[in-house]
């Protein structure tokens, strides 16, 4: 009675352990970049919209966010050090993503970004060509001119440059995309499998964010 007793309990404790294809090891698959982590679970991604790369993973990681463990916060701090427009412009594109995410029209703006450098192979040379973007992916002209220069967007957008500015002299932040999990937990894109790069990647968030918990 007790050996069944205590099969069913190991096989209760086994489905409920998530399950991986493969064993994921620190200083290859993720590094630690700090002792403590976040109170709250999150994933960041550190992005550029000039970044070819980024623009080629967006819709994994747009299914990323969408499939995180209730109470993960997804966050996108976008980099300015990938050339591709002033740094007044990158300022703007910036806060136009902060207005978007705001509105629940990040992704969507996001996607129309990434398009329009990246497939269309049109340039934004100033404000309002972001501004046409952002009302293309159906953010009305009156919320986004009153939003884009307000205080608390503008204070979003020197948060993300200050973040930058940290991460790279920590160098943490040595290109993009860069994944951090919880404020600890880097992940090495390279050392993921690249034919099976989204289930690795979201695999490895998963068991990242529920190492500490």
């Amino acid at each position: 009675m007790m050996k069944t007793l205590f099969a069913l309990l190991v096989a209760t404790v086994l489905l409920a352990a998530p399950a991986y294809a493969q064993t994921f090891v620190e200083g290859k698959h993720y590094e630690v970049i700090a002792e403590q982590g976040t109170d709250k679970p999150e994933l960041k991604e550190y992005f550029s919209f000039f970044c070819g790369g980024c623009a080629s993973i967006e819709p994994v990681v747009q299914q990323l966010s969408d499939n995180l463990p209730e109470g993960t916060q997804f966050k996108k701090v976008h980099v300015d050090f990938v050339r591709g427009a002033s740094p007044e412009v990158q300022n703007t594109l910036a806060r136009a993503y902060i207005v978007a995410d705001a509105l629940d029209r990040g992704n969507a703006f996001s996607t129309a970004v990434f398009n329009h450098i990246h497939r269309q192979r049109q340039q934004i040379r100033n404000d309002n060509d972001v501004r046409t973007i952002a009302l293309g992916v159906g953010i009305a002209a009156d919320e986004y001119d009153s939003r884009i220069n307000s205080f608390a967007v503008r204070m979003g957008a020197t948060v993300m440059r200050n973040e930058q500015n940290e991460m790279s002299r920590s160098r943490v932040l040595t290109g993009v995309p860069t994944f951090v999990i919880n404020g600890k937990y880097k992940i090495n894109n390279s050392n993921l499998d690249g034919r099976n790069f989204a289930s690795e990647l979201e695999q490895l968030v998963d068991y990242l964010l529920q190492k500490d918990s």
